[in-house]
């Protein structure tokens, strides 16, 4: 059973310690000199969304804070998880990079781009706090990160957008209330015409950490219509991808179940095909 101190200060407890990264990460690599290598690296995939009007992203991620240790690939292990996924189906593979609670690292979102040769991108997911980290995203070869609204104040988040901006990085907006969607539909009518951008809900109580799927349903009704609409959390089953099709959400992002499962090829594609099955049905 994973430990639950600090739980009631998570956000917080991840935001300090990626603070420490950057710093140390600066240290060797002053900023001008990482946007400069940064943008010279060649640009990702870009996302593409099906027509179906419901796809995955794909997680790759060996620990969680709620669950604890998930099923165990070594590096070169991930080549064959993230190529699986993109031979599945998957619109994008996303990579946890925190290291203290996810056991995730840069390395793993290398190995995944390498894995992956163009065919789909990868997100950097990770606690992000500075404009480094999205160049670190860039430089590993990502082709978007993902931005945790609750984390962020209003300059934070800004000056991580527009550095998405400058170096062509999709944005996955995460929210957790109505506040937070608030917060996000003002920045994508900043930046929607700058970027691709999609808002996403995570239903995970940030106190206890559990799942809470109601939510999914209580707050897709507060989502732009404009944006793609993402369920970042309680997705473990087909029928459980059926139904969030059915709320109006667009993607489903799955970390846990894939990693969990025996054979996570045909639940990628049974997620799938549940999804637009029943885009199909209401249209």
């Amino acid at each position: 059973m994973e430990d639950s101190t600090d739980q009631a200060d998570f956000l917080a407890t991840m935001a300090a310690g990626s603070h420490k990264r950057v710093a140390a990460a600066r240290a060797k690599i002053a900023d001008a000199e990482l946007l400069a290598r940064a943008a010279d690296t060649a640009e990702a995939p870009r996302l593409q969304l099906s027509a179906r009007r419901f796809d995955l992203i794909a997680e790759v991620k060996f620990r969680s804070p709620a669950a604890g240790k998930l099923r165990r690939d070594g590096n070169g292990n991930v080549a064959a998880r993230v190529g699986g996924y993109a031979d599945a189906g998957a619109a994008c593979v996303s990579v946890l990079t925190e290291p203290s609670r996810f056991d995730g690292s840069l390395e793993h979102l290398q190995a995944a781009v390498r894995a992956l040769a163009g065919r789909i991108p990868a997100l950097r997911k990770d606690f992000l706090v500075d404009p480094y980290q999205v160049a670190e995203a860039r430089l590993a070869g990502a082709g978007g990160v993902l931005l945790i609204l609750r984390m962020l104040d209003e300059a934070a988040a800004t000056a991580l957008i527009e550095c998405a901006v400058r170096l062509r990085l999709f944005v996955l907006l995460e929210t957790f209330d109505a506040a937070d969607i608030e917060r996000a539909a003002a920045l994508a009518r900043r930046y929607q015409s700058a970027t691709q951008l999609l808002i996403g809900v995570n239903c995970r109580d940030l106190v206890t950490l559990a799942v809470v799927p109601a939510r999914l349903e209580e707050l897709v009704q507060l989502l732009p219509d404009d944006l793609p609409r993402v369920a970042e959390s309680g997705v473990a089953t087909a029928a459980d991808a059926g139904r969030l099709a059915i709320m109006g959400y667009d993607v489903a992002l799955v970390g846990s179940a894939l990693m969990n499962a025996l054979e996570p090829l045909p639940l990628v594609r049974a997620m799938l095909s549940a999804g637009r099955n029943e885009r199909a049905r209401r249209s």
